[in-house]
């Protein structure tokens, strides 16, 4: 399997023990990535989104950590790079290519410093599985890769824990001045999809619940903006979900702006004055400077960068070619045979928008015949349509793949459930006769505040907004996440919050009960008492803002 996310670790643990598994990756660990908003604010600790690939539980399962190079399809080996001593391991990927054979050298210089290729080995396959993910696409905006913050592995989680930190502490120094202290406190979120909005919520109740108590001084002076170029936010959502959404953004003083275009970010403040000049606080401790074409230039303390995807450099061009017509395992689907066309390139077929690797419903990849001659001028024989073939041994999942003729979400519940049904037609030896279908379990997104939205794939009339659908929310990603050690970890580190609604709905009852029986003054004495218990509770088992 050549993987980095975590349908590897969803499929090398249910494979049976007759298959000898290896996985190729440029880390050691797999990412829960709907977690991570979670991680990066101290609600959740960083493990409990880690899956280790290593595991004493399935000795058949080997790892090898490098970056896939390369593919022969005829020879099917996979030729690897290794990446054991690899700075660039735990943070987000972006248009910064990895591969020796990238045309980008400047910007992974100026990015990555100078780095020394690793040594190149070979391994055979019998069958391979291609789910090396998508990296976060940055539209070419100046600034954006040197300067923004990402949020698609756990390194980036911890740089936003600490950027967070820093503002707030930097604001809070006697020496910081006014204006450099308003631009700290403010944080922009770039992309109005589930994961900038849940990140929205997240930030909004790490100020209000945890730092307005260690800074009271600043909380205040927080402003957190969601910025999106399309004219809506979570535009996935039915409208009168997304409209909830927005009201409740709303009072959680989270502002909105669409149709906001980003065209630079950049390290330092704002220019001051009319001729250009600028302060000079583009240190360490400074701030950066986010361009809009609605607002023009602000100073902002961080921005995070959750809107877009880029197909992986590996599937974009290692998997090209295919080094001539694999015939031991690939059979035509369409067209001509192989042995009557003239001389051909064989091509992985891509998706001509999203250059994704089209995939029949058995996840198989597939190949399209392309015409080659040596000559410059066009021929005079007739053409030959192309080909169609089918690589029956080599599987593509995730994002990085579609089904011809079908536009799956490309969410963690898609790339699960095809990992999960690849294992048990491998198991049962029963491909052929086997046919992958998604079922739409429903999309949802945290609001803040305990709440949530909720959109069913079937009937409008079961779309859930609020507590029910915070609760439904949580104990989904609980049963998402797949070790036994994180399902038990992660309601350890969430108890509290569940005490904290289920307390609510006790003082409810019990202050409707004391009113009606002992007077007014009585239940607002009993919910004084309560209160004061679930502040005590908070602080014994809260977020730690000091281990940050």
């Amino acid at each position: 399997m050549v993987d980095s996310s975590n349908i590897g670790y969803v499929l090398s643990q249910r494979l049976s023990s007759k298959y000898q598994t290896v996985v190729i990756s440029p880390r050691s660990y797999f990412v829960f990535t709907p977690l991570l908003n979670s991680t990066a604010v101290g609600t959740l600790e960083f493990r409990t989104a880690l899956e280790p690939v290593r595991s004493r539980r399935k000795p058949n399962v080997e790892f090898m950590q490098g970056w896939a190079d390369d593919v022969d399809f005829g020879r099917k080996i996979v030729t690897v790079e290794e990446s054991v001593v690899d700075q660039r391991q735990g943070k987000a990927m972006t248009d910064a290519d990895p591969y020796r054979h990238s045309s980008l050298t400047d910007m992974k210089m100026e990015k990555f410093g100078k780095r020394q290729e690793g040594k190149r080995f070979d391994i055979v396959y019998d069958k391979l599985v291609v789910a090396v993910g998508c990296y976060s696409q940055t539209f070419g905006t100046r600034g954006v890769k040197e300067n923004a913050y990402f949020m698609k592995d756990i390194g980036d989680a911890r740089r936003i824990r600490k950027r967070v930190l820093e503002c707030f502490e930097v604001a809070s120094l006697p020496t910081t001045s006014d204006k450099l202290r308003e631009q700290l406190l403010r944080f922009a979120i770039i992309g109005g999809g589930p994961t900038g909005m849940e990140f929205a919520a997240e930030l909004s109740d790490l100020v209000h619940e945890d730092l307005s108590k260690l800074y009271p001084r600043l909380a205040q002076s927080v402003q957190i903006t969601v910025h999106d170029v399309a004219s809506k936010v979570l535009s996935m959502f039915d409208d009168k979900l997304a409209q909830y959404a927005m009201k409740t953004f709303s009072r959680q003083g989270v502002l909105i702006k669409t149709n906001s275009h980003v065209e630079e970010l950049r390290r330092g403040s704002p220019h001051t004055n009319g001729d250009g000049s600028q302060e000079d606080v583009a240190d360490a401790q400074g701030c950066y400077t986010l361009t809009t074409a609605q607002d023009g230039a602000m100073g902002i303390g961080m921005c995070v960068w959750s809107t877009g995807n880029m197909m992986n450099p590996f599937v974009k061009r290692a998997l090209r070619k295919t080094h001539g017509f694999p015939s031991d395992s690939a059979v035509i689907t369409s067209g001509v045979a192989a042995d009557q066309l003239p001389k051909q390139d064989w091509m992985i077929e891509k998706n001509s928008k999203t250059g994704a690797i089209i995939i029949d419903d058995k996840l198989r990849v597939q190949l399209r015949s392309q015409s080659t001659t040596s000559s410059p001028q066009p021929s005079q024989e007739p053409q030959i349509p192309a080909s169609i073939a089918t690589l029956t041994d080599v599987f593509a999942l995730g994002d990085n793949a579609t089904i011809r003729d079908q536009m799956l979400p490309a969410t963690a519940q898609t790339a699960s459930q095809q990992a999960i049904w690849l294992a048990k037609r491998l198991n049962a030896n029963d491909l052929q006769s086997q046919h992958f279908t998604f079922k739409n379990l429903g999309i949802m997104a945290y609001l803040g505040n305990s709440k949530a939205i909720v959109e069913s794939g079937g009937s409008k009339a079961l779309d859930i907004s609020g507590r029910a659908a915070w609760l439904i929310w949580r104990g989904a990603y609980l049963t998402m996440s797949v070790s036994w050690r994180n399902k038990i970890l992660i309601p350890t580190y969430w108890w509290v919050f569940y005490f904290d609604f289920l307390l609510a709905y006790f003082v409810f009852l019990l202050c409707q009960y004391v009113v009606e029986n002992w007077g007014e003054g009585c239940g607002v004495q009993v919910k004084s008492l309560i209160h004061w218990v679930s502040r005590f509770l908070n602080w014994l088992f809260g977020r730690d803002i000091t281990r940050f």
